[in-house]
């Protein structure tokens, strides 16, 4: 086992068996202006980073599509003096672990460490963000694995309907690209193209950084300016223009030749700063959000046994705002099963939720709220969120008495509003009875 997770569970298992204390967020503002959340928790000696570029990769030019992500795969790959083996080998020796990834809205960077390494470790992020390599040998090993999963996932049935759902709402729309690229996009990725994304996108002022655990407010003020004061003070101009998507009831099929189809649906949603976000929240836990306990689930596989399991979930992008849910049935049984979720649909829209159902979700909503303060990283993440939302540093306070004040004629109000059944547009892969190849 990895020293540092092995050190992580123990002072997790320490840590849990003491009272619970209420979390404290710090706003941390460096001499040189840069902003940071910080909750400082000494008890184990654990730092946590949380970091995250406003841009993902819908922001990637034609032609070189999963630019984003293929750069989030390398930039721990070697930087500085350092070439990928010694980098590498430097972040297993001290146990500390750097990872980045990509996203449609955001570029995102992760690093753990123990305190004792917190030195070489905020040295080893600074690199990786400022004087990144992209060698040859990396860069091919990269883009050969990033090929090997993009075959991977031309076969599966989820990840083609995501995709295929995001093309047909979306088209003319950046969000309709393939965030991890395709065969050719991929292929024609260069590192030169690698180092002008970082040199364009990496900024101080498209920057949220939120940070946990073993380091104090004063320390970590000049810490900010040492591992980020060397990125420009500005990314390059981008925009992108809201996304209307194009939700008009329609049926996609997708042939695959598998005995179960992957169903994906969506409609309009709202925006995470619309005055009626905690109503719509409570109401889709309700509806597809409450896994054994919501409706979608009853009805779809308690009483009828169509699949293993249905879903919904809030989708708020920076350009665009969804409602997203799906299942997995047998062919023959996909037309019920899209049937059935319309009901169900067309039945919370017209009748609302019952005063039970309001009260056990918002029990579940704000009873369960303090399970996500598991960990430092945990912590760090929703640190990450907050800034990114512009929910303010008391939003940890401030957040179950918005689900506590959410009423009966709210969330039924919003149901009325928003679910629309006509407009649940849908992806099918697979080899559906009864339906024809749309796509």
């Amino acid at each position: 086992m990895n020293r540092l997770f092995a050190f992580i569970l123990t002072a997790m298992l320490i840590s849990n068996a003491t009272p619970a204390k209420a979390v404290e967020v710090q706003e941390i503002v460096s001499p040189t202006g840069i902003k940071a959340l910080l909750v400082e928790d000494h008890a184990n000696p654990i730092i946590a980073f949380r970091i995250a570029f406003r841009g993902g990769s819908a922001l990637d030019p034609d032609g070189v599509e999963g630019l984003a992500n293929m750069v989030s795969g390398l930039i721990d790959e070697g930087a500085g003096d350092m070439d990928s083996q010694a980098f590498q080998g430097q972040l297993e020796d001290l146990s500390i672990r750097l990872s980045f990834s990509s996203g449609m809205d955001t570029f995102r960077g992760t690093l753990t460490t123990l305190s004792q390494n917190k030195a070489e470790a905020f040295q080893m992020l600074r690199l990786a963000l400022t004087e990144p390599r992209f060698d040859d040998e990396p860069v091919e090993r990269i883009r050969s694995q990033i090929l090997a999963n993009l075959r991977q996932k031309s076969q599966d049935p989820d990840s083609i309907a995501g995709e295929a759902l995001f093309r047909k709402l979306f088209t003319g729309h950046a969000y309709a690209k393939a965030s991890d690229g395709t065969t050719e996009s991929v292929s024609a990725i260069t590192a030169g193209a690698m180092r002008d994304f970082v040199s364009r996108r990496f900024a101080r002022n498209n920057l949220y950084i939120g940070v946990t655990g073993d380091i104090t407010a004063s320390e970590l003020k000049q810490v900010l300016d040492d591992i980020f004061g060397g990125l420009p003070e500005q990314s390059s101009a981008w925009a992108l223009p809201q996304a209307d998507a194009s939700l008009d009831g329609t049926v996609y099929v997708t042939d695959l030749a598998v005995p179960q189809s992957a169903v994906i649906f969506a409609q309009q949603g709202l925006d995470r700063a619309h005055p009626d976000f905690y109503a719509a929240y409570v109401l889709n836990y309700v509806l597809g959000g409450g896994g054994l306990t919501s409706r979608l689930y009853n009805e779809v596989r308690e009483k009828r046994g169509l699949a293993y399991s249905a879903y919904s979930y809030l989708s708020p992008y920076d350009h665009a705002a969804l409602i997203v849910g799906g299942a997995g049935t047998a062919n023959e049984r996909v037309p019920e099963t899209i049937s059935v979720i319309r009901d169900q649909w067309r039945l919370a829209a017209s009748n609302g939720l019952s005063t039970t159902e309001l009260e056990n979700a918002k029990t579940y909503l704000t009873g369960s709220y303090p399970l996500r303060f598991s960990s430092n990283g945990a912590i760090a993440n929703m640190l990450l969120g907050i800034q990114m939302e512009d929910l303010g540093s008391t939003y940890f306070e401030r957040r179950n008495s918005y689900i506590e004040q959410v009423t009966l004629a709210d969330v039924n109000r919003v149901a009325r509003q928003l679910l629309n059944p006509d407009s649940l547009t849908f992806v099918v892969v697979g080899q559906p009875a009864g339906l024809d190849d749309s796509q």
